[in-house]
């Protein structure tokens, strides 16, 4: 990682690291701690399949002020809706983060086949200000 790092630095560029995560509206529905003969209630109101997932860049530049960018995603269940982020909202967060921080990006990436996506590959070509460079698929221990 000091590699990218130093290119980064060398650059004048950000280094910026991006992830995702989802979390689910509603309660799960499993057993939890209680006193001794009061058995735990958890209200939910309807039968909701709603979803919020994130994917926020944090990053980094000598001499700069860390920044986190986020773009939230809302999922309210609908069959034809779609759960997850796609390649054109990976494009659009890239952008702003292009615009905010107003200099060249080394993106550290992991391998979520969405992140590799021919589509988006294509888009990242044609920008000289964004270098891309993926995580191992492993991690090593110890």
């Amino acid at each position: 990682m000091a590699l990218r790092g130093r290119l980064a630095a060398a650059r004048g560029a950000w280094l910026v690291f991006e992830d995702e995560a989802g979390f689910s509206m509603t309660p799960p529905h499993a057993k939890t701690w209680s006193p001794r003969g009061r058995t735990p209630v958890v209200r939910v109101r309807g039968r909701s399949r709603r979803r919020i997932s994130i994917a926020a860049l944090t990053c980094y530049k000598p001499g700069h002020r860390s920044m986190l960018i986020y773009r939230p995603r809302r999922d309210d269940g609908n069959r034809d809706g779609r759960k997850s982020f796609s390649w054109r909202d990976y494009r659009d967060l890239l952008t702003t983060a292009h615009q905010q921080l107003d200099g060249p990006i080394v993106l550290i990436w992991d391998n979520l086949n969405v992140h590799k996506a021919a589509d988006l590959r294509k888009w990242v070509a044609a920008r000289d200000w964004l270098t891309i460079y993926y995580l191992p698929p492993y991690a090593q221990c110890c």
